[in-house]
């Protein structure tokens, strides 16, 4: 090969290695990272990461997460969250069976605590409070916590063991009150319906759940010295396969938009 053609190739190389080096920086000041991200941080590729999603949460949530779900993958294109709703202590039993699901959030935090081993850090997302559900039109003229002592009252209260029924006998036990239920129900919802079909006169509920009812029940307000306020921790469980989107939304939980979706549904501000 001649001196000249080696010289004019060497040349040609340079100059196409010259023209390409400002094109490829440009290329990548021109790129943008996501809305609301920033470049290179985890929690930006968390975000937007698609995802089958499941999510176990507490009864008393059925309605609003249904709400809530939607939004979020409408705002997370690709993403699909799908809901299991139970009593948070059959929620906690499935957690250590190894469920798979990816983000748990329960009606209290003693149980949320009792499964530091299988979740990460939770956070209360949202607040409640209790009410008397009186059956349609208060038949027995039910307005106080002690009318539910009144042994011609057929009431009905979730189990001890279930949240719900934890803050009942906790009010019920502060004010001296003796309640002898007619049946003891897995979850909230339970007791809701109980009263709803006239199978029992009077239950205690959370207030966002009496607010779906309409007509079918009475809500009584319980007094804030009579009361307890139910807290609701959410928290990604560690056997999860999607990781960073269950942090995601465990995250999105917090929210201004997810805690408008979950006040106007009643709850209170965490």
């Amino acid at each position: 090969m001649s001196l000249s053609l080696t010289r004019r190739r060497a040349a040609a190389a340079a100059l196409t290695a010259a023209l390409l080096v400002p094109l490829t920086a440009c290329g990548k000041a021109d790129e943008k990272p996501a809305a609301g991200s920033t470049p290179g941080s985890a929690s930006a590729s968390a975000e937007h990461k698609a995802a089958n999603l499941t999510v176990l949460a507490a009864s008393s949530l059925t309605d609003v997460f249904k709400t809530a779900g939607a939004a979020y993958e409408k705002a997370h294109p690709g993403t699909k969250v799908t809901f299991s709703f139970a009593g948070s202590q059959e929620l906690a039993a499935q957690v250590k069976q190894g469920a798979p699901a990816d983000a748990l959030i329960t009606a209290d935090t003693k149980t949320m605590d009792g499964l530091k081993a299988e979740t990460g850090d939770a956070t209360v997302i949202a607040k409640n409070r209790l009410v008397i559900a009186a059956g349609k039109g208060n038949p027995f003229k039910i307005d106080e916590l002690k009318d539910l002592a009144d042994t011609k009252i057929k009431v009905v209260l979730a189990a001890p063991e279930v949240p719900v029924g934890r803050y009942s006998k906790q009010i019920l036990d502060a004010q001296k009150i003796e309640v002898k239920p007619v049946s003891q129900e897995p979850n909230v919802r339970a007791v809701l319906s109980k009263v709803e079909l006239g199978e029992a006169d009077a239950g205690l509920v959370y207030k966002t759940d009496s607010a779906k009812s309409g007509d079918k029940v009475v809500a009584v307000e319980i007094p804030d010295d009579q009361n307890a306020v139910a807290s609701y921790p959410a928290a990604t469980l560690k056997q999860s396969k999607n990781a960073e989107a269950a942090a995601a939304f465990v995250a999105w939980l917090s929210s201004p938009e997810a805690q408008k979706i979950l006040q106007d549904a009643g709850f209170q501000k965490a």
